[in-house]
């Protein structure tokens, strides 16, 4: 199409957005032919998916102009009285919804669902960890109301990596309902770990898929795309139906020097880019920082570096159980030091064993002790891998921090590396383990110091990159808060995405897109689900407000006896105070509640039945407002009247 002649400028140096021509789905041919020849197996194994054959129904000599399956659907929902004239433009009028369960204005909990023509399809279904205002929560995750009323509809869910903010909530949903799972390889062995838990895996349906294999999901065709992040088998999807392709990037930054050797695909996004990409909906979380994400080789130079420092101390390297480049890494250096290696943390257990059964770890025979056996060895021949890099309360390092581990004990001797950036939120619970750990005299290391950690998240140019390649016509941030989605929309907008084709949306909106415009649909039902123990979904907001309230004021509890026939108070009410005041230190204050108590209840007793609701609406009132008087405090007041 021809452009505006304009003065050259740096951004030139990339291809721009699209200028509003729909895409050439008939230039899909490629994918089809792949579907044909290198996922056979994958189709076999997933018998209940409709359409499972469309594809093999063409010609070989008269390939489809259309993707296989959905022509297929779009045929089988024509009316045949219909001019055909008017069947064609009716199947492209169709839109295709994206609706949003989670993911969006937080980091984690990353869930979104695919719509078209009545198929549904999902991508990734991930969880959050509880922040300080969710007191007792252990995990939160997505609200699939919206899924168990389409349960009927949904083909199937792709994950596209393997971290908890995109696979945590799956045993959760497949307590609901059993639906076929595709991922890769490394993404499979950590979900069979984590439904072995939950004791789902037998019933589970898990097909593997690798970059460059097509499924079919009812009206859509799936193309799993290799990126790079921090994670192995990381994927980005090319997900195609009668509306266009959409690009979900996944998580994903642009290593050229990977640790596994491959490099994102950036022909096969650009191949998509040339069709003419519908959507790009792209990962937001280091939208903020300019530049380019260095390479995880970078920290691995930065840990020979460091160890050889240590010398004859003991290092501690405290990372994410899921990074398993970051480990292959450590163990690398540890084994050309000398060093053996100890594990510290179930998830990081679980993932090394996992990661070295499927051929992602190299482990030298004997490398690796338990860590009953430290003490066996002096400090200068050890290294200590660990969870805890966030500060979690009850992790491995933070209980190291605070003399609290029953196996490590950390003293001068020892030099602590943290290999992890604080994820917002956590900086507070960081600082403390590093404080805690400088009071024990070990030396502690942290990505401020050293280049000990890089993100796994694209930078702004490789972000732009993401963009220039693919040049969608619609632009839809994901993966970050608020303010990672709009500064990523406003890397969009410099890159030539028209502003009224950008939108930033929210947990429960359902977006409408078709080749001619996007649009807010009707919103669908989300939001946080609390995971408490065994309860899922017991806990709510009315819940959390109470414990938040004990955690702030604490508890007044009152047990009066009350005389059946004379409406008096039979004895002095007994009062125990939890969280507000040390009950010997107020005894006054006590006593002065007592006899609040006796008067509410004598003054409000009436002739005749006896309102025990208002009884002890007056005796919280009453005391409550002795205690604002007395102390500017307001605990939560329990009356307990009883009749005697």
């Amino acid at each position: 199409m021809p452009q505006q002649e304009k003065k050259p400028t740096i951004l030139d140096a990339l291809p721009r957005g699209t200028s509003g021509a729909p895409p050439k789905i008939a230039q899909y041919n490629r994918a089809a032919e792949k579907q044909k020849t290198r996922t056979s197996v994958i189709r076999e194994q997933a018998a209940n998916q409709q359409d499972k054959t469309a594809a093999q129904r063409v010609p070989r000599g008269n390939p489809p102009t259309v993707p296989a399956a959905a022509q297929t659907e779009q045929n089988a929902r024509q009316k045949p009285s219909a001019p055909r004239g008017k069947q064609s433009k009716t199947a492209r009028a169709d839109p295709l919804r994206i609706a949003f369960l989670g993911g969006l204005n937080e980091v984690g909990k990353n869930i979104t669902v695919y719509e078209y023509q009545g198929d549904r399809m999902l991508v990734d279904c991930g969880l959050a960890f509880p922040d300080q205002d969710m007191p007792g929560i252990d995990l939160v995750i997505p609200d699939f109301t919206y899924l168990e009323n389409h349960y009927e509809s949904i083909k199937g869910i792709v994950i596209t990596h393997g971290h908890e903010d995109h696979i945590g909530a799956l045993p959760y949903l497949l307590k609901r309902m059993n639906i076929p799972i595709y991922s890769s390889k490394l993404t499979l062995g950590l979900i069979r770990g984590k439904l072995k838990e939950h004791k789902l895996l037998e019933r589970a349906k898990l097909i593997e898929i690798k970059p460059g294999d097509v499924i079919t999901l009812g009206g859509f065709t799936v193309e799993a795309i290799h990126v790079n992040h921090s994670i192995p088998d990381a994927l980005a999807l090319a997900i195609t139906c009668g509306a266009g392709t959409v690009i979900q990037t996944g998580d994903f930054k642009i290593d050229t020097t990977p640790i596994d050797g491959d490099m994102i695909d950036i022909a096969r996004l650009a191949h998509f880019g040339k069709k003419g990409v519908l959507a790009l909906l792209s990962d937001s979380t280091n939208a903020e920082r300019p530049g380019y994400t260095m390479s995880e080789s970078k920290v691995g130079e930065s840990f020979e570096m460091l160890f050889r420092r240590a010398a004859d101390r003991r290092v501690l390297v405290a990372t994410f159980s899921s990074n398993v480049h970051r480990v292959q890494q450590i163990i690398d250096v540890a084994h050309s030091l000398g060093r053996k290696v100890a594990l510290i943390g179930r998830s990081l257990e679980n993932v090394v064993s996992i990661g070295t059964e499927l051929g992602y770890l190299h482990v030298p025979e004997g490398l690796i002790i338990p860590i009953d056996m430290l003490n066996r060895y002096t400090h200068e021949q050890v290294v200590i891998i660990t969870t805890g890099s966030q500060g979690e309360p009850m992790s491995a390092l933070t209980r190291m921090a605070f003399s609290d581990h029953r196996k490590v004990e950390i003293g001068p001797k020892d030099c602590v590396i943290i290999s992890a950036t604080p994820i917002p939120g956590n900086e507070k619970l960081v600082g403390r383990v590093i404080n805690e750990l400088l009071k024990l005299g070990a030396q502690v290391v942290y990505e401020k110091m050293y280049d000990v950690h890089v993100s796994g998240h694209a930078c702004q140019e490789e972000l732009k990159i993401m963009l220039g390649i693919t040049k969608p016509k619609y632009f839809i941030p994901v993966h970050g808060e608020q303010k990672h989605l709009t500064k990523h929309a406003q890397l969009a907008l410099s890159m030539g995405v028209k502003a009224n084709n950008i939108i930033i949306a929210e947990n429960g909106v359902q977006l409408e897109l078709t080749k001619s415009e996007i649009k807010e649909g009707d919103p669908v039902q989300a939001g946080p689900i609390f995971v408490d123990g065994y309860g899922v979904g017991d806990v709510g907001s009315a819940v959390l407000r109470d414990r938040k309230h004990l955690a702030q004021d604490g508890i007044i509890i009152i047990a009066a006896t009350v005389s059946k026939d004379s409406n008096m108070v039979l004895s002095p009410p007994e009062i125990t105070s939890r969280g507000f005041v040390y009950m010997k230190d107020a005894e006054l204050l006590m006593a002065d509640a007592r006899d609040v108590v006796i008067r509410s209840i004598e003054e409000n007793n009436t002739r005749g039945r006896r309102d025990w609701n208002a009884m002890r609406g007056r005796v919280r009132e009453d005391v409550a407002k002795l205690m604002y008087d007395r102390t500017k405090r307001s605990p939560i007041i329990v009356p307990i009247l009883i009749e005697a």
